[in-house]
């Protein structure tokens, strides 16, 4: 037997298994290539940088031409308020070693943003598809010294690009008191569109009603974003990024599902509507309080349950649309045809 000819049999039918495997990745999302839409950031981190050497006068007159409504909450509602003018808070913000060390930080950080433009294309062309009429942003970066990370305001959306710089920058062990360790953890460039996307799901397309105050509307509401970020965001995304867990923490909620199920079926938790007491279940935080040893248990329990319950509906219900999973209002009606019962 010649060992080439089956060396290579080998290795072709291996690559025949890559090209099935990776054809197969690509239909489990719809093709959006007919869709024109190009995502350019509007780089006004650098444009501020920029407009150090010209007077005040003339730099905020510069920037406020330019940017317009993003400038206006730039310097009055993330590195000053109105008690100040625009030039003396330029003044302040030139002056500032904190401010040069930052933007030096950023430079080497995103020396462009070439590649989070691409992905943010490609997710907001699934936007389109599913929701022709959603009305595109404009995406502006910026620095503002930790104070905010992905704001909306009137006809933009801020990437806070100080809040991606990589979860080793020197930057963050300073900030610990107001920025705790376990979300700086996650000020990773990775965690840019993802990011983004969840917050346009959350505040443009899919507002949280005022009504839906028990555990299991939240988590069910919940849940729904973080599908319908499964359908827009690249297949490369992994859970842990998505929902802003660590590996550790993603791998402890699917061992122990079926007890953190358990646990809210036997404190009859899931029609609660006491605020304190869902809000341990929701909310960001290192781990859940009273789950787990030794403080291993995951947060926001109930956010990940709403997501597993989620998934495992539109699984039972082909034949429900993306469209028709966000409008449907009873989340009761969503956890009973899940048929959701984790062992």
């Amino acid at each position: 037997m010649n060992y080439y000819n089956v060396k290579f049999s080998q290795s072709y039918l291996f690559f025949l298994f890559i090209l099935t495997f990776l054809s197969c990745k690509q239909t489990t999302k719809p093709d959006v290539s007919k869709i024109k839409l190009d995502i350019k950031i509007e780089r006004f981190d650098k444009d501020l940088y920029n407009n150090k050497a010209k007077n005040l006068k003339e730099a905020d007159l510069t920037l406020q031409k330019k940017y317009g409504n993003f400038y206006d909450d730039y310097m009055h509602k993330m590195v000053g308020n109105y008690e100040y003018s625009n030039e003396e808070i330029l003044s302040t913000l030139f002056n500032d070693q904190a401010y040069e060390d930052l933007n030096q930080e950023k430079e080497k950080a995103f020396p462009n943003l070439a590649p989070i433009e691409k992905e943010l294309t490609q997710s907001f062309k699934y936007i389109k598809y599913y929701y022709p009429k959603a009305n595109v942003p404009r995406f502006i970066s910026f620095i503002s010294g930790f104070a905010v990370q992905t704001p909306i305001g009137n006809d933009y959306m801020g990437i806070g690009l100080d809040m991606f710089l990589g979860k080793d920058s020197k930057f963050y062990p300073a900030i610990v008191e107001s920025v705790p360790v376990y979300l700086s953890k996650r000020f990773a460039p990775q965690y840019i569109v993802p990011r983004v996307t969840e917050t346009y799901a959350r505040e443009e397309l899919f507002t949280e009603r005022d009504e839906d105050r028990t555990l299991l509307a939240k988590m069910i509401h919940n849940g729904k974003i973080l599908y319908f970020m499964d359908q827009v965001l690249a297949d490369e995304v992994p859970d842990s990024v998505k929902i802003g867990y660590t590996e550790k923490q993603l791998k402890w909620c699917q061992t122990y599902e079926g007890n953190i199920w358990g646990y809210y079926l036997e404190n009859d938790l899931l029609f609660q509507t006491d605020y304190q007491k869902i809000q341990v279940l929701i909310s960001e935080g290192p781990f859940t309080p009273g789950l787990g040893e030794k403080n291993e248990s995951a947060p926001k329990l109930g956010i990940w349950t709403g997501w597993q319950i989620v998934r495992k509906y539109m699984k039972e219900n082909p034949s429900v649309t993306l469209q028709q999973l966000m409008a449907e209002k009873d989340p009761q009606k969503i956890l009973q045809a899940s048929k959701y019962k984790p062992k």
